[in-house]
């Protein structure tokens, strides 16, 4: 599966990935739906970093649509609450 995070790149991420991957998103719709950005900002930016040491960066020259696109560390609560699925940003 193909992962952005937007304004920095595609990473390739297994299947085996995503429960861990999962367990970190959890912790950043938690944050979101309390509106709790004291807790948002290390959630988002743990989430991030783990899509980052788990998955593999995508060739830069291959034109690939992602499966899931990740918002930037510097988002805003407001710009992760609008991406967010029943799933949160990385559904499973």
């Amino acid at each position: 599966m193909i992962v952005r995070i937007l304004g920095e790149g595609q990473f390739d991420i297994t299947d085996a990935c995503f429960e861990s991957l999962n367990s970190l998103d959890d912790a950043v719709e938690a944050a979101v739906e309390a509106g709790d950005v004291e807790a948002f900002r290390p959630a988002l930016a743990a989430l991030l970093a783990g899509v980052r040491a788990e998955g593999v960066p995508h060739a830069a020259d291959a034109l690939d649509e992602s499966d899931l696109i990740l918002p930037p560390e510097d988002a805003s609560i407001d710009e992760v609450r609008a991406m967010l699925g029943d799933d949160g940003l990385i559904p499973g």
